[in-house]
């Protein structure tokens, strides 16, 4: 898992249907790219949004209709086109992190430039700003199997807590991470059950999250590497 973080630059990834990939970004020059509720909320919705394989329209273009339009083309969102599966996320205030499973050609590239793009506009606009709000290309790591994939999932959820954004207690409630979807069974967003599998329990998991805060200091060591 450490290695393939450290050399993950010198050699071009490959994004193959059916692997699964952590994916990650910070805004430029690690400034703010969350950060306000609205904020927070809009990445969630273009998260969704994009993952789909046969979308209409932008999503900015859909929320300028009516409620009876927009409500009628959000619906005829499947679940069985998409580009990508979403197995974990979590949103910072100047990064975010995914761990996604490719399902068609070109699904994850598709995917991080149509969220990445359109999300930049919403935040331009709002912010009265111009340019890009994230560094360059975003980064990539193939999982490469069900050990890397595990704790890749506990890297991300416990994100908000080993950087010092929210207490321990509160990680449960932290409404920008996947980690609710994985504990209460109402998921919105996440393919839960290829983690969930590796467990006996929802407690389990939970528990394997929890068991070791103390990790942080060895996740630090991998955000220095992803990061740098």
């Amino acid at each position: 898992m450490f290695l393939d973080y450290a050399v993950f630059k010198m050699r071009k990834l490959v994004f193959a249907n059916g692997e699964i990939y952590h994916v990650f970004n910070q805004g430029v020059e690690r400034r703010p790219t969350f950060i306000d509720k609205r904020e927070y909320d809009r990445a969630l919705l273009t998260l969704n949004y994009y993952r789909n394989a046969e979308i209409t329209a932008g999503l900015a273009q859909i929320l300028r209709l009516d409620q009876e339009k927009r409500d009628f083309l959000f619906s005829r969102l499947t679940d069985d086109k998409k580009l990508i599966e979403v197995l974990c996320y979590c949103f910072m205030p100047n990064h975010f992190h995914f761990l996604l499973k490719q399902l068609i050609d070109g699904g994850i590239q598709t995917f991080v430039s149509n969220f990445s793009n359109s999300y930049t506009r919403y935040f331009n606009t709002k912010r009265k700003r111009i340019g890009p709000l994230f560094q360059g290309a975003f980064k990539a790591v193939r999982i490469e199997d069900d050990e890397q994939l595990i704790h890749v999932s506990r890297y991300i959820h416990l994100n908000p807590v080993v950087s010092f954004l929210i207490k321990e207690s509160d990680l449960e409630n932290y409404p920008y991470c996947s980690f609710q979807e994985y504990i209460s069974s109402q998921g919105k967003i996440c393919n839960t059950s290829m983690v969930l599998n590796q467990f006996s329990s929802q407690d389990n998991y939970k528990n394997f999250v929890y068991d070791q805060i103390d990790y942080g200091k060895r996740l630090e060591f991998i955000k220095h590497l992803t990061f740098e």
